[in-house]
This record gives C-alpha cells, sequence and structure tokens, in this order.
C-alpha cells in the first residue's frame, strides 16, 4: 500500500484532487496544465482553487524564492527547461517584477462564483491569466486587462463588467480568504499545492513534479506529460 498522508476529517469515497493555485506561481501553471490533462484519464474530479500565494507565505512562515538570489537564478533555467519539457508556453522575463496578485485572483474568484456547474471557465480565465504574465508579459491588474482575459475566455463585455464589480465585493475577498485558509489547514507552504482524495483518505503534494506519486496514490498510471 502506499504511504498516505491523513490530514483532516475522513472523507467518502471517491477520486478528488484539490489545487491550490495563484497565477503568480509559474509552477502552479504547469501542474493545472497536466491535471487538466489528466483529469479524464485518471477519471477523478479536478476542483480548480484559486488561492493567494501571499497569504500562504504569510501564514506558513514562508519566504518567496525571488528572496533568494540562488534560487531566483536556479529557477531561470528550471522553468525553460520545464516549459519545453511539459509544453507550456512559458518565458520568463528579462526582468521580473514583483507583482501582487491580489486583484487578479479575485478576479479568478468572482468567476468561480458566477460558475455555479464546473470549473470550465474558471479553467479559461486562470489559463489566460497566465498566459499574460508568463508568456506575453503583458499586465494582469488592471481592469481592461481583466476585460481583456474574459471576453477571450468566452465572457460578454457585460458578463465581465458584472465580475469586475463582484472581485471588489467583501464577499469575494472573504471567499478567496477562505480557500487560501483552508490550503493552510492542509500545512500549505506554497504554491501549486495539490491534495489528492481517494478512499476515504487525503494525500498531500507540492509542486509540479510530483505526478508519478499522485498516480501511484490513486492507483492509476502516469504517461509523462502528454498522455494522449
Amino acid at each position: 500500500m502506499p504511504a498516505r498522508s491523513l490530514l483532516g476529517p475522513m472523507i467518502s469515497s471517491g477520486k478528488v484532487i484539490k489545487l491550490f493555485y495563484d497565477i503568480s506561481s509559474p509552477y502552479s501553471w504547469l501542474a493545472f496544465e497536466v491535471l487538466c490533462r489528466y483529469k479524464n484519464i485518471w477519471n477523478v474530479e479536478l476542483k480548480l482553487k484559486p488561492a493567494y500565494l501571499a497569504g500562504v507565505m504569510y501564514g506558513s512562515g514562508n519566504q518567496p524564492p525571488v528572496l533568494n538570489p540562488s534560487k531566483l537564478l536556479y529557477m531561470t533555467s528550471d522553468l525553460t527547461l520545464l516549459s519545453q519539457y511539459f509544453g507550456v508556453p512559458m518565458y520568463r522575463p528579462s526582468k521580473l517584477i514583483k507583482k501582487d496578485s491580489v486583484i487578479p485572483m479575485r478576479f479568478v474568484t468572482a468567476v468561480a462564483e458566477k460558475e455555479k456547474d464546473g470549473d470550465d471557465l474558471v479553467e479559461k480565465v486562470s489559463r489566460e491569466l497566465w498566459k499574460r504574465m508568463w508568456s506575453t508579459h503583458q499586465d494582469i491588474v488592471q481592469p481592461a486587462s481583466l476585460t481583456e482575459v474574459g471576453i477571450k475566455a468566452g465572457f460578454s463585455a457585460n458578463e465581465v463588467d458584472d465580475i469586475l464589480i463582484l472581485a471588489k465585493s467583501q464577499q469575494i475577498k472573504d471567499r478567496l480568504t477562505s480557500i487560501t485558509n483552508e490550503a493552510l489547514k492542509y500545512k500549505c507552504f506554497g504554491l501549486p499545492f495539490i491534495v489528492v482524495q481517494v478512499d476515504g483518505k487525503a494525500g498531500v503534494f507540492f509542486g509540479s513534479d510530483r505526478f508519478e506519486l499522485m498516480a501511484y496514490f490513486l492507483g492509476e498510471k502516469w504517461f509523462g506529460p502528454h498522455p494522449t
């Protein structure tokens, strides 16, 4: 039997994967794309959990890698190779400008609040935001930028206006805080943070390089980053 990390209350049978992520995390994008590719192959329910990375770092007492010059240097070459391996169009900008992701993550949270059935639109909006930040290096915080993201994801201009208003509400601020705190309850210390629930137990995985272990935990097979 695989080693399992027991966290929180027992859950019902079935395979569920919770992905806690922030679009400011390039490794979250890699995990996001791979899990989207595998959700049908592994026959799991993938629950997208937009969280706030700065809140996770603060709540866990961790520090972002950009504060460590050696880690930052490593990330440059690491992300280039990972982009090629996973087939994700990620290009680290020549100068990394620290941006607070709270505004775009509230926007994603508002989309999730609007979309009651499934995560299709949350998936599309998140992907568009990652593309802007890590591929085309465009703004991700201004209302015009978020409007463009929403329209590309399939919303009408009027629907995006409603989402922008909702994203500023206390309801959405509290919701984003709640999801971030949910991650911290699993002893999360960074993103992406993945909770796999199967057979009434939960296992936790950090980063975008644990897919073979996830497959083992689930009793499934890992076919590499491009399963089809």
